[in-house]
């Protein structure tokens, strides 16, 4: 099947897609081949920029020392400092309720071995364990990074979702996303885009439409 210009594909699913009332999430769902995801090494997991941004709020929280914290405050939204660390691990509850809803987080390398312990049973298995940023740094161009990033993750699967939008914005600035995304994918995967199969464009809950 011959490839199709990206905005064409969006717009035809936006326009498939019955009116919802709520605001749906575009995404692509790519199907991976002659690919041993056994091997780790085989797995995407990483962390997407989009030219466009998500079309909604990203969270992103930074674990660190008292004064990196203070670099980053007003712009985090979660910022815990190194001293009340143990204080947020104890409380499992309202832990679990914040790696939920927080996209991304970010932790100064000398934490990371305590954040492990503490917090990895709850980080680890949701794919969010922290990037580490060096010490006394100042994070802030990263952090406002993410806030328009998603993260990529397809474990063993052959089939992986990565949202690229939402179905308020502009069907142009969704297929520049779609691009990017692909465009990055490619290039993380041992043969390129001979271990694509096929990629489809969806809202969350909308018929999907062939791309490649």
């Amino acid at each position: 099947m011959a490839d199709r210009p990206s905005l064409e594909v969006v717009t035809e699913a936006l326009g498939k897609a019955p009116e919802r009332k709520f605001g749906e999430t575009v995404e692509l769902s790519v199907n991976l081949k002659d690919l041993d995801l056994t091997v780790p090494k085989n797995r995407l997991e990483d962390e997407i920029p989009l030219p466009n941004g998500r079309g909604k709020a990203v969270k992103v929280a930074v674990f660190g020392s008292p004064e990196l914290c203070q670099k980053v405050r007003g712009v985090a939204d979660v910022v815990v400092s190194s001293g009340e660390l143990d204080d947020f691990a104890k409380d499992a509850k309202n832990a679990k309720r914040v790696v939920t809803d927080v996209d991304f987080f970010l932790a100064e390398a000398p934490l990371m071995p305590t954040i492990g312990k503490r917090l990895g049973v709850i980080l680890g298995p949701r794919g969010k364990m922290p990037r580490p940023v060096p010490p006394g740094s100042d994070p802030t161009n990263l952090v406002n990074a993410l806030k328009r990033s998603i993260r990529v993750r397809s474990k063993g699967n052959r089939t992986f979702h990565a949202a690229v939008g939402t179905r308020s914005m502009p069907p142009d600035q969704i297929a520049q996303n779609v691009d990017a995304v692909l465009n990055r994918i490619v290039g993380k995967l041992e043969r390129g885009r001979t271990n694509i199969e096929s990629v489809y464009v969806k809202t969350s809950m909308g018929p999907a439409v062939r791309l490649w």
